[in-house]
């Protein structure tokens, strides 16, 4: 009896295993399929983007698809011809930022000089860059949290209420604060923000994009489009 109930259970293990296995390939090859035909243009809707409410886009990286420099360039002259004006490039060990030269002369882009106006983003046309890290994130609070602890611990009567408000400021005079980005692309093979600054993601839309070497210029579209034509609601 033991046997037939072992022997049954493993039965519709592999069953299931191999379901599971037979529609994640399938819907790779669908992907796959469709990223081809946004590329070719085959698929009208992705033709024209509305890029209006994509003003900051993030891009976060998984450490080990950081160090390949030549994907990290090639994914940044995608979004750049997709029409994209300003990426916020993410890893959690710096390496983007400590190679942020090399980048900026690839790419013909600019760094990214502090949060600017409606105006001045339209303005320009060449791609404008912003290299955030770890020392951006736990230790960019620390500071801000030191910051705000030096300047009202002898405050008595006048201690303020510590508002968000507050510390965005203390952020800013630390050199960690920046706008939120509208939609964070992920790349790595971990479904997470990967250590990205939470204080920058209040209404952030965040999406999987899979491995950096799998870069593909229709997924890139793809995800964009899906973004530009949700709706989205704040709370308050």
């Amino acid at each position: 009896m033991a046997k037939v109930t072992n022997y049954t259970a493993t039965l519709l293990w592999n069953i299931l295993h191999f379901l599971v296995t037979t529609w994640y390939w399938v819907n790779n090859v669908l992907h796959m399929l469709e990223s081809y035909f946004i590329t070719c243009g085959l698929l009208k809707k992705y033709k024209s983007l509305d890029l209006s409410k994509l003003r900051y886009l993030a891009i976060a990286i998984e450490s080990e698809e950081a160090h390949c420099l030549s994907q990290v360039i090639e994914l940044l002259h995608l979004v750049a011809d997709i029409g994209v004006k300003h990426v916020c490039l993410f890893d959690i060990e710096g390496m983007l930022k400590e190679s942020q030269v090399t980048i900026l002369e690839k790419c013909y882009a600019r760094p990214w000089k502090g949060v600017e106006t409606t105006e001045a983003f339209s303005n320009h046309s060449q791609l404008s860059i912003e290299f955030v890290s770890s020392s951006d994130g736990k230790e960019g609070i620390a500071k801000a949290a030191d910051l705000l602890f030096l300047k009202y611990k002898d405050a008595d009567k006048d201690k303020p209420k510590f508002t968000e408000a507050l510390f965005d400021e203390a952020l800013q005079l630390v050199g960690c604060s920046g706008p939120d980005p509208d939609l964070l692309l992920v790349y790595g093979p971990t479904r997470c923000h990967l250590g990205f600054p939470p204080w920058r993601m209040r209404y952030t839309e965040i999406v999987h994009m899979g491995h950096l070497k799998s870069i593909k210029h229709g997924s890139l579209i793809k995800a964009i489009y899906r973004f530009t034509t949700i709706r989205q609601n704040y709370g308050k």
